[in-house]
């Protein structure tokens, strides 16, 4: 995939004890590239809030706040499809460089599905946590409303299988 067409980039070792919130919205000419980078018709909308939080020298809390609107072809008549998309989520991020991080052990179980992120460097890009779950929503198959796939008139539902049509020729002959 492409680079991403909204970053925002944050060094970590800058976060202060009391935490930093931070808006991250695309500019009128960013939404374009958006839309490109995500595969749909528009994005007319895109705003996040992240909350960042000190754990540990080498962990921190990341609460990411996203509201898109997006407008994508339906799969049946392609007309257009609007969507708004509200999500809410959290991720742990490990700094896995560093002296502090050679001090500190991290305990994964592997029955835990939320296992920290590990990141190589402080300096970490808002932004992607916020549109890989933006991308992780959108409807990969939009429909407008009441449309539902029907096959064309004469067309068989389903194709006979190759075991049937064995089964005919042996028969025939």
């Amino acid at each position: 995939m492409n680079n991403p067409p909204v970053e925002k980039i944050y060094n970590l070792s800058d976060l202060s004890a009391a935490g930093a919130e931070i808006a991250i919205t695309a500019k009128a000419d960013e939404l374009p590239g958006l839309a490109q980078w995500l595969d749909v018709s528009a994005v007319t909308r895109f705003e996040g809030t992240v909350t960042l939080r000190r754990l540990s020298q080498t962990r921190f809390a990341y609460e990411g706040k996203l509201v898109a609107d997006v407008v994508q072809a339906c799969v049946v008549t392609l007309e257009p499809v609007r969507a708004r998309i509200k999500k809410q989520f959290s991720r742990t991020l490990h700094l896995t460089t560093g002296p502090a991080a050679m001090r500190e052990t991290v305990i994964v179980s592997p029955d835990d599905d939320d296992s920290p992120e590990e990141i190589a460097s402080t300096r970490y890009d808002l932004a992607g946590p916020l549109l890989e779950e933006l991308l992780l929503s959108i409807d990969p198959y939009p429909r407008a409303a009441g449309v539902a796939f029907e096959p064309l008139a004469g067309e068989t539902a389903r194709e006979a299988s190759p075991f049937a049509v064995l089964k005919q020729l042996k028969q025939g002959s």
